[in-house]
């Protein structure tokens, strides 16, 4: 492989350091620095990347997503990219015509604020006669139809299940809107996909990312969830046949009906993943809490309007346990935790632990201010979904009224976080929300929705969001880069000599843009190994 040069742009390095040009050399970073020196030691007849001015910067790393959903999502009735009720009936017809064969209606990515009080209900799918089940964008909820209903024989007496809820009409009869553990009764009803449909899934959501700039990430649930298939079998023969090619920790979910029982379970499968290059099962997710939307997070004080305090899906008491003896069979434990008391369990469960095993919790939408400071002191990364922290119709009509004025203010607490030396990881939740790290990072900004974003209309998406707690592109970059490679123990995220050439060109230099103007950059090159999977 020949030597390629990359000069005539900014280098962000993620390192702290300035460079002018950069030397790649057999899939590695070679040399960085000032272009005079990097440029002698380029061998004869290397290969040039012109930068023209874009900026160079190492390839993102995303902390926590589920691409093998998401893949799934786009190769059926995806109703991301649009919003609103008729919309998504617009496309669930038009998904159903041209797939007159299928005898599920199967997809997902709505939007709880497209509907009145968060809900949508069975009647507005029942003009299809065969059974639907949608997941909404946050896959904490399902809406389906009156078939769908019928077919898994849920009716007005059907109890709810111990971590979920049907939702029900006045009259108790089920209203099409299964929430958390309620999904699966009828999530597991339809068509198993294939292996080949599971394979296909994570390559075309590879291809999606390498778009993105993105050659590594942490799949947050490698396990059956929530009508979802174990995706340990697909990743295993797509890294063993080479067609995985991005570098991949898989986090082991953690079953909430079960106990330490399942220790050794996890250890097999860790095993089972051990020596091959491009994945490793060395995590652990566990789901503390649901979302606030459906008054699932776990909080201190009730909701306001409603009351409850929302879930603790494993016993606080019993989580300690389990996150020790996790902890002492060197697993790395991913917590989600959305409401503030689930923070504080997680954080609770983490005192003690190992911080080598690189531990971190997700999500972190409020935060008790006391609890702020725990994590720089227990070395407890923080995984940032930056996206979220906007004014949105989700955030200022199913959010806001129910968690108080005070509480308000805890949420996505960045800054503080930042003040207090917490380290810093940062992903999206794709298909929760959009995938792309520069969209991400305009929000982490500038607090406000991007322009181009779905919500963008929303009358308040231009207002920032608890400015307070906005960081600098700096830190939000290096948290994309560097900190999330850094939680999947990734050689790459730096570029400094002897690391892979994990490399992504964007097509302007967002450091030198109006801060309003990042949602605008874009990816021109993707490289893995020095090789280009992208542009």
């Amino acid at each position: 492989m020949s030597d390629t040069l990359f000069r005539g742009g900014p280098v962000f390095t993620a390192t702290g350091s300035p460079a002018e040009a950069v030397l790649v050399r057999d899939g590695r970073i070679a040399a960085v620095g000032a272009e005079a020196d990097v440029v002698r030691q380029a061998r004869p007849g290397h290969d040039t990347v012109d930068l023209a001015g874009r900026l160079l910067a190492p390839s993102f790393t995303d902390a926590h997503m589920h691409p093998v959903q998401a893949g799934l999502e786009r190769a059926r009735c995806d109703l991301s990219e649009v919003y609103g009720l008729q919309e998504y009936l617009d496309r669930v017809a038009a998904y159903a015509a041209a797939h007159p064969r299928r005898r599920w209606i199967e997809g997902g990515g709505w939007d709880m604020s497209a509907f009145p009080g968060g809900l949508p209900h069975r009647s507005q799918l029942d003009f299809l006669d065969r059974p639907v089940y949608l997941i909404q964008r946050d896959h904490h909820a399902a809406w389906v139809n009156s078939r769908a209903l019928e077919l898994a024989g849920i009716d007005r007496d059907t109890p709810d299940p111990p971590d979920g809820r049907i939702e029900r009409d006045p009259d108790g009869t089920p209203s099409g809107v299964l929430h958390e553990g309620a999904m699966d009764l009828v999530g597991l009803l339809p068509p198993r996909p294939t292996e080949e449909d599971l394979r296909a899934a994570l390559l075309d959501a590879q291809a999606h990312l390498f778009s993105l700039g993105i050659t590594g990430w942490q799949d947050a649930i490698v396990g059956a969830y929530a009508g979802s298939d174990d995706q340990l079998p697909v990743y295993l023969s797509a890294a063993s046949s080479g067609a995985l090619r991005a570098r991949v920790v898989g986090a082991l979910w953690w079953d909430r009906n079960r106990g330490a029982e399942q220790i050794e379970e996890l250890l097999d499968r860790r095993e089972r993943a051990a020596g091959l290059e491009r994945f490793a099962a060395t995590a652990v997710k566990i789901m503390q809490d649901g979302i606030v939307e459906n008054f699932t997070a776990g909080v201190i004080e009730p909701y306001h309007r409603c009351g409850g305090t929302g879930l603790s899906y494993v016993d606080p008491v019993e989580l300690r346990s389990h996150v020790a003896a996790l902890d002492a069979h060197g697993f790395q434990v991913h917590v989600h935790a959305i409401g503030e008391r689930a923070v504080r369990e997680a954080l609770d469960a983490l005192t003690g632990t190992d911080p080598a095993n690189r531990h971190h919790i997700a999500h972190l939408q409020i935060i008790e201010p006391s609890d702020v400071p725990r994590f720089a002191e227990l070395g407890v990364t923080a995984n940032l979904q930056p996206l979220w922290a906007t004014h949105h119709a989700q955030m200022d009509e199913l959010t806001l009224p129910f968690l108080g004025e005070e509480r308000s203010r805890w949420q996505y607490p960045f800054a503080d976080l930042v003040r207090h030396g917490t380290r810093l990881c940062a992903g999206s939740d794709w298909p929760v929300s959009n995938a792309d790290p520069l969209q991400a990072m305009h929000v982490a900004v500038n607090r406000t929705e991007p322009p181009g974003s779905v919500h963008a209309s929303y009358p308040t998406a231009g207002k920032p969001f608890l400015p307070e707690q906005a960081i600098d592109l700096t830190t939000v970059f290096t948290a994309y880069t560097a900190g999330s490679a850094w939680i999947n123990r990734s050689p790459a995220g730096r570029i400094e000599p002897g690391r892979p050439a994990d490399l992504v060109v964007l097509d302007r230099d967002p450091f030198a843009l109006d801060p309003a103007d990042i949602w605008t950059t874009r990816v021109a090159m993707t490289f893995l190994d020095g090789e280009c999977v992208y542009g």
